[in-house]
């Protein structure tokens, strides 16, 4: 479905949310390098970072999330645990956080870019 000023509209559930969440050794200073370069690749490639260790980006479709997924399977350090979560928009807009005692709603992106 298409708008008419050229927009692409996307359903929630074809819209994915991939959620990367990692666990890396930083005891030596080789570790602590692996691991900022990893992060900066996540920033580098337009992920946000959620919490210290977890970052999210709102992705196109499945292809995409393939595409990224490679991406970051070519980029991992030689040490650590890295996961991958993809969930539908309509799955993430469940989520529910919280600062303090105070729910606080998900920050989501304002556009999402299509190529």
């Amino acid at each position: 479905m298409a708008f008419g000023d050229g927009q692409t509209w996307l359903s929630g559930y074809r819209a994915l949310w991939m959620l990367v969440m990692f666990d890396l050794p930083v005891g030596e200073r080789k570790e602590r390098r692996a691991y900022q370069h990893f992060r900066n690749f996540l920033l580098d490639q337009g992920f946000a970072m959620a919490q210290y260790s977890i970052y999210f980006r709102v992705l196109s479709g499945k292809e995409a999330a393939e595409k990224y997924d490679r991406l970051i399977a070519a980029h991992l350090p030689p040490k650590g645990k890295v996961q991958i979560l993809t969930v539908t928009d309509k799955q993430y807009e469940n989520i529910r956080s919280y600062v303090g005692r105070d729910e606080t709603p998900p920050e989501k992106p304002a556009q999402l870019a299509l190529f």
